[in-house]
């Protein structure tokens, strides 16, 4: 598979830096983040199923550095937010396998790289960088948790003008 599914290595240049702390101004760095995920996510109309996918890979990763460096980590950071909505309920079945073989790989990769290079670039911290993909991944669960069928996986993810 691409480089979306690639392993987490311990040894990433840009891990180190982020768990070293050298990095700029925090706002700042999660600020030029936001704006270019919310830049290339609408740029590209990236379904919500494609958009969760990357940022769940994402927050599993910083949390998983995270972890390997402190024992506490705050609860806003170390578990998903709770949903603004009550989860639609649904009578419609499909097959995930189905659903996940009609993704973008490649819209993914960007939207990967997006994020990595971002992170290198701004030498973002793994708390910092963390927050915004929590913000991001409470984004995503909260459309997910609406769709009442398969094709609604495939709509665009909806950023708030506010987000």
């Amino acid at each position: 598979m691409g480089p979306l599914w690639s392993p987490i290595h311990a040894n990433f240049e840009w891990s180190k830096k982020l768990v070293r702390g050298s990095h700029m101004s925090g706002t700042d760095s999660m600020v030029t983040l936001q704006e270019r995920l919310v830049n290339l996510i609408n740029q590209l109309n990236m379904p919500v199923l494609e958009t969760s996918l990357v940022i769940s890979r994402w927050t599993n990763r910083l949390l998983k550095q995270l972890q390997d460096h402190s024992q506490n980590i705050p609860t806003n950071l170390s578990t998903p937010w709770p949903l603004d909505v009550e989860p639609v309920e649904s009578e419609s079945t499909f097959e995930l396998d189905k659903a996940l073989s009609l993704v973008d790989r490649d819209r993914m990769d960007i939207l990967d790289t997006l994020i990595r290079v971002t992170l290198e670039e701004e030498q973002m911290l793994v708390s910092d960088a963390l927050g915004v993909m929590r913000s991001w991944e409470h984004l995503v669960r909260g459309q997910l948790s609406q769709a009442a069928g398969p094709g609604q996986l495939f709509s665009p993810t909806d950023i708030p003008d506010d987000f």
